[in-house]
């Protein structure tokens, strides 16, 4: 079922552009690239749409590619994905983030 979820996510980030890094792990980097902004929109995702998500900022990762680390897990469901979705859609128009591929 995680796989399943992870899979959902990727396509459905795709489907929006929303830049992510492709990788074979269950983790989902979706990159920012901005480490003001990074911060900013974890600390919306949890303020305004409680999602929880972890900034990944310098010095874990070189500077210009500060991200933010989804894990979709198995209980999250169809419609969590979706929310998740429509909230990174809506915050990447506020923020005027590049919509490409990571």
């Amino acid at each position: 079922m995680q796989q399943r979820q992870v899979a959902r996510l990727r396509a459905r980030l795709d489907a929006e552009g929303i830049p992510h890094v492709r990788n074979d792990s269950h983790i989902i980097p979706v990159m920012v690239k901005d480490p003001v902004k990074c911060k900013m929109l974890s600390d919306i995702l949890m303020e305004q749409f409680g999602i929880y998500v972890q900034p990944i900022n310098y010095p874990t990762v070189p500077k210009g590619t500060e991200r933010l680390r989804f894990t979709p897990g198995p209980l999250h469901s169809d419609e969590d994905i979706e929310y998740l979705v429509l909230a990174l859609k809506t915050l990447w128009k506020q923020c005027a983030i590049a919509h490409a591929v990571a």
